[in-house]
């Protein structure tokens, strides 16, 4: 394929990701109460685990007249954006598959299936971590600083944590791609391991909103687990 071929199928698989995402958003809107309640849990947790003397509310403020309908639109958006995850991931594959063997294009399934599981793990443990990092975060305030967060700052603190575990638990996926592209070896990432570890605690401590030890400790386990796993696997395959 040509370099205007390949800028022609980008964008032909851009607009098939971008109608999934609108198609699959109108169940985010339809559904919105419930996903946004579900949303709050981890403040209303983190709420529950401070002080009694600190609390005011569980629910969230708004600052702006507009800031309900935007709520809206970002929560309808982004649960859209989730739904859609396989189709996006199987459009990203069909993208590269032109320069694979036929072998590898039959991967098709099994990395769908992979990816999205592994984000699913990944959104869970951003679950886990939120109402303890807000409660962690929450209790250096003491009794002269209650927590008092808008729906606007308390959605783009929880997506782009969700969005962070999400993504960086595709790590070992991506590494097992270039073991498979023979880009890299399993030797490679047994030699590489101290480096990897001490990256990891870097993309850790950056990638976390919250950036307390806890959090962070709770996001760098499961990367080194996920690294030795993409190692264990790289080995079983010859890779």
């Amino acid at each position: 394929m040509t370099v205007v071929e390949h800028l022609d199928e980008l964008r032909r698989r851009l607009i098939i990701c971008l109608s999934a995402v609108g198609v699959a958003s109108v169940v985010g809107f339809v559904f919105y109460r419930r996903i946004f309640a579900w949303l709050l849990s981890p403040y209303r947790d983190a709420i529950q685990a401070i002080p009694q003397e600190i609390r005011v509310t569980d629910a969230l403020v708004a600052t702006s007249p507009t800031e309900p309908f935007l709520t809206f639109v970002k929560i309808g958006l982004f649960t859209g954006f989730l739904i859609a995850l396989p189709v996006v991931l199987y459009q990203l594959w069909r993208f590269i598959t032109p320069g694979l063997t036929r072998r590898e294009r039959r991967l098709a399934v099994p990395f769908v299936l992979v990816s999205v599981i592994l984000f699913a793990v990944g959104v869970v443990f951003s679950f886990l971590v939120a109402p303890r990092g807000l409660a962690f975060l929450f209790s250096f305030g003491g009794e002269n600083l209650v927590p008092l967060l808008t729906v606007d700052r308390y959605l783009s603190f929880l997506i782009f944590l969700i969005l962070a575990f999400g993504l960086s638990f595709e790590m070992p996926l991506v590494l097992l791609f270039l073991a498979g592209a023979r880009i890299i070896s399993s030797a490679q990432m047994r030699r590489w391991r101290r480096y990897a570890y001490f990256a990891t605690v870097v993309f850790a401590a950056v990638a976390t909103p919250t950036q307390d030890p806890y959090t962070m400790l709770l996001m760098w386990v499961p990367l080194v687990l996920l690294y030795e796993g993409a190692i264990l696997v790289a080995r079983l395959l010859k890779r």
